[in-house]
């Protein structure tokens, strides 16, 4: 039922002309792909049907390193290399603003309130984790506690809090709008974690780890699952996102060897892996509701459908 044959794959003639390095979905249809690359674009895809590239967002400078739309797809948000965020409307195109700290973005991430979509949070290679108002364009908050670069940011709870983790290969938890972790996870065996993946049903946290394993964490107390790790691919040195299907039966994620991995959630064994990219497969999503299907992209500019 999972998996196994590509299907299609997206854009011959206007595709990233270098790696792409995320994919996401359309908030709750999933019928829209947005993709960003290393060619410092960021663009739109029809998901069915020709599967043309719709619009193509310019403006960044140098390599979009991560994006995330706001909750009813209407505008989203992207993070680049060229020090630079960028507020986008998805429809017309245009960037509504644009928010800097004249360091670069890691990763960027709207507080998931419908209420409080004019709120975001970017991770930062400065080790900051720095609160925006979208309305203003003021910083309103800094979380200031990482000793390294921070990689990602994820909502949990209701989203009263959030964790984040970091090169310094630590996770922490913040209440919102509070500049002190309330909880500092850390010991000798960790590694660093690059990607962080919220199960549907919101009580577990997938995070990618170094040392080619994904660990798992419960969000409440955020304990560590000695029970479930899931490990058979390579990915030491690569951001590699891993994710949950929309069930929370698998788990899926790309490799370094361009390998796309798929496991069972109850047993942790791979239940599927197949050769998805020449080079790094860097992220790998499911689709909303046809669970047979995910998309993956790669370092070899390729994004790809798989049935």
């Amino acid at each position: 039922a999972v998996v196994s044959t590509q299907s299609g794959h997206y854009g011959r003639g206007d595709a990233h002309n270098k790696g792409v390095s995320k994919v996401i979905l359309f908030p709750k249809t999933g019928h829209l792909m947005l993709s960003c690359g290393m060619d410092s674009k960021i663009k739109l895809w029809e998901l069915y049907g020709k599967r043309r590239c719709i619009r193509t967002y310019a403006g960044h400078a140098k390599a979009v390193r991560d994006i995330v739309f706001s909750n009813d797809g209407s505008k989203f948000l992207s993070a680049s290399y060229d020090r630079m965020i960028k507020l986008w409307d998805t429809e017309t195109g245009a960037c509504l603003s644009r928010f800097t700290t004249k360091k670069i973005p890691y990763c960027v991430q709207f507080h998931p309130d419908d209420d409080k979509q004019h709120c975001f949070v970017s991770g930062m290679a400065d080790k900051k984790i720095v609160g925006w108002d979208i309305n203003t364009g003021e910083i309103t908050q800094e979380y200031d506690r990482h000793l390294g670069a921070v990689n990602t940011i994820t909502f949990i709870e209701r989203n009263i809090s959030f964790v984040s983790t970091s090169d310094d290969k630590s996770l922490r938890v913040w209440d919102w709008d509070i500049p002190v972790d309330r909880k500092h996870i850390a010991d000798p065996s960790m590694h660093a974690i690059p990607s962080v993946s919220l199960s549907a049903s919101g009580k577990w946290l997938a995070c990618q780890s170094m040392d080619n394993k994904i660990t798992i964490f419960a969000t409440q107390k955020l304990r560590l699952n000695r029970k479930k790790v899931f490990k058979g691919h390579m990915v030491a040195g690569y951001a590699c996102q891993c994710n949950f299907s929309p069930d929370n039966s698998y788990l899926i994620s790309g490799d370094a060897d361009g390998r796309c991995f798929i496991w069972d959630w109850k047993t942790t064994k791979v239940y599927k892996r197949f050769k998805a990219h020449e080079g790094v497969c860097i992220g790998a999503v499911w689709l909303p509701h046809e669970t047979s299907k995910v998309v993956t992209c790669g370092w070899d500019g390729k994004i790809k459908l798989w049935d």
